[in-house]
């Protein structure tokens, strides 16, 4: 197991936002967290990577309780976190916001440098020099992947990040996130868009108000017609 969540509560300010939510992530495999806009999808990720902090739970990482620990004593633990907002350098280039990400190889991770990651994005090896305030909105969702790879994770946490793409560029993001998978990679996505989910994921949980009401492989999700009107419908 390479994430473990149990009995998650999580609150902005009076707002009680999560309430016993679990959840687990198995390794090398792409869950998607599936809800609706407002469900907690986001601050289930936050809470993990510790942007958020927990009222209640365990938060299991590698085998390493993470709950309480700050956001950048668990990104040294090998878990990595891609914001829906991106949060780029807008003032530095490409190359100069990946070194920004750099850690040192780890042991159970694949190693990633530059070369490796314009391999992955291509389209980020044309504009090295290129700042990221001059880059497209799908442009800078790859800078911000590729910036978070560069810390060589674990796993990785990835926030809605099909909204507001092109086309294209989502399906080049699920080609992404399968290589990902490949090189061993355990992903966990939040996302309101089933069908991206469907192209990438192993398993699905959906949360709705703050809590889990669903977990369950794809063919499971597929099936389970009931639960896809109940909690995903429009």
């Amino acid at each position: 197991m390479m994430l473990h969540v149990e009995g998650l509560h999580s609150y902005y300010g009076r707002a009680h936002i999560l309430a016993d939510v679990t959840l687990e992530a198995r390794e090398g495999e792409v869950l998607a967290l599936l809800g609706r806009n407002g469900a907690g999808k986001s601050t289930t990720l936050k809470s993990v990577i510790g942007l958020v902090r927990p009222s209640a739970g365990a938060i299991t990482f590698a085998g390493a309780r993470i709950e309480g620990l700050s956001p950048f004593r668990i990104a040294r633990l090998g878990l990595g976190f891609v914001p829906e907002d991106r949060r780029i350098f807008t003032d530095l280039s490409v190359m100069e916001n990946l070194e920004v990400g750099r850690q040192a190889p780890r042991g159970g991770a694949p190693t990633w440098t530059p070369d490796r990651l314009f391999e992955l994005f291509p389209n980020l090896g044309r504009m090295r020099d290129r700042p990221g305030g001059r880059m497209s909105g799908g442009e800078q969702q790859m800078l911000t992947i590729a910036r978070t790879l560069m810390g060589n994770p674990r796993c990785v946490l990835l926030d809605e990040p099909s909204e507001g793409l092109a086309p294209l560029i989502v399906e080049q993001m699920a080609k992404t996130i399968r290589t990902l998978k490949a090189e061993g990679l355990s992903v966990v996505l939040s996302e309101q868009n089933l069908h991206f989910s469907a192209m990438v994921a192993d398993r699905a949980v959906i949360i709705e108000k703050g809590r889990v009401r669903f977990t369950g492989t794809m063919d499971e999700l597929r099936a389970d017609e009931q639960a896809r009107t109940q909690y995903l419908s429009v």
